[in-house]
């Protein structure tokens, strides 16, 4: 009995030996982190302050595209118009991206988003990035782009990545580099306030189908972790699947909201519950009674970032309504949104004097 003892206990000793000298399986390599706790979260807010600002594309550029393009990138107008901002306290811009003009021209694309933040910091004025977004045309492609149709709102605006993602089975690697590449290349850059990854996921009738690369486009921001927040707003009630994943993942919670006080304050009230700080990052249409004036200032009593649609009326045409659109191009009678003329007057001086009221007074 003893002998078969000693013999079975050598026996474990040797195959315990071999498991130990044994080529180990490769581990499955996870995000080294993933969403901020709520103390890092809160931090970002004690450090950034109450921003306010604009959703900003110059006002020669229709979209994306004409924005970031070699070709067409106007330096001019952006130290101009981002010059208005300053001057009525703002410090915040909401910028949007593109793949194409990152995969036509990386380094190039990557040095024009540099030469961006340092105008922009310039002016004492902090960026959001956007990277994908599900609004408008489902179509793009690179070089010259169109020009804006007579009195329609967004007319030449473009998704990314929009219907190529459905029929282009290479592009997700694209996505996954271009995504890598920037979150990379800017993710200790202190003039940058925010990721949103990715603008109304499940719009343009998209549904759930947006949701895999919401998903992917987290993960790979997690890969990165870039110092600065990661998130996607919430838009739309009636995407339930998408919004859980979006609240429960995003580093902040950002939201979109053009509705009257009321509805405004229903929706915070439901965020709060998250407790993370609040950044609006779309708000502002004046026939839908989402002003500067029963907005902004509710807001800034909340503490909530407050970031509107439109910051100079040019090519994007969004003083026209989504849905009403104005044959011969003549001026609405009440601009949907945007601030200032491209001449740099004011639409309402009631509205700046708000603006400054709340921006540049303690």
């Amino acid at each position: 009995m003893k002998k078969h003892l000693f013999i079975l206990a050598m026996a474990s000793t040797l195959l315990f030996a071999a498991c130990q000298n044994a080529p180990k399986k490769a581990e499955k390599t996870e995000p080294v982190s993933t969403r901020w706790n709520e103390t890092q979260a809160q931090q970002w807010s004690a450090e950034n302050g109450w921003l306010r600002g604009s959703n900003f594309n110059p006002s020669t550029a229709i979209n994306q595209l004409e924005t970031w393009q070699a070709e067409s990138f106007d330096t001019t107008t952006i130290n101009r118009e981002l010059g208005w901002a300053q001057g009525i306290g703002m410090n915040v811009m909401r910028v949007y991206l593109h793949h194409v003009a990152w995969e036509v021209d990386k380094e190039g694309f990557k040095n024009r988003m540099g030469t961006y933040l340092t105008i922009a910091s310039k002016h004492g004025i902090k960026t959001v990035f956007c990277i994908f977004d599900d609004c408008w045309n489902p179509t793009y492609k690179a070089g010259k782009q169109p020009e804006p149709k007579i009195g329609v709102h967004n007319s030449g605006w473009v998704r990314d990545p929009g219907d190529l993602l459905y029929t282009d089975t290479t592009l997700i690697k694209t996505l996954e580099a271009y995504v890598k590449d920037i979150l990379t290349t800017f993710k200790d850059d202190k003039r940058i306030a925010i990721w949103d990854l990715y603008n109304e996921p499940g719009n343009s009738g998209y549904g759930n189908k947006s949701l895999p690369l919401l998903k992917k486009v987290f993960e790979w921001g997690w890969e990165v972790r870039p110092s600065q927040p990661l998130s996607s707003g919430v838009w739309s009630l009636a995407l339930s699947d998408l919004n859980k994943f979006q609240v429960e993942n995003s580093d902040i919670i950002t939201y979109h909201n053009y509705e009257s006080p009321e509805k405004h304050q229903a929706a915070i009230d439901t965020l709060k519950k998250y407790n993370r700080p609040l950044v609006c990052t779309e708000y502002m249409a004046r026939r839908n009674n989402s002003l500067f004036t029963n907005i902004m200032p509710m807001l800034k009593a909340q503490n909530i970032g407050a970031i509107n649609w439109g910051l100079v009326a040019g090519k994007s045409n969004t003083k026209y309504a989504w849905d009403e659109p104005i044959a011969d191009g003549s001026e609405p009678k009440l601009w949907f949104h945007e601030i200032f003329h491209p001449d740099g007057t004011p639409y309402k001086q009631e509205e700046v004097d708000l603006i400054k009221s709340l921006t540049l007074t303690k």
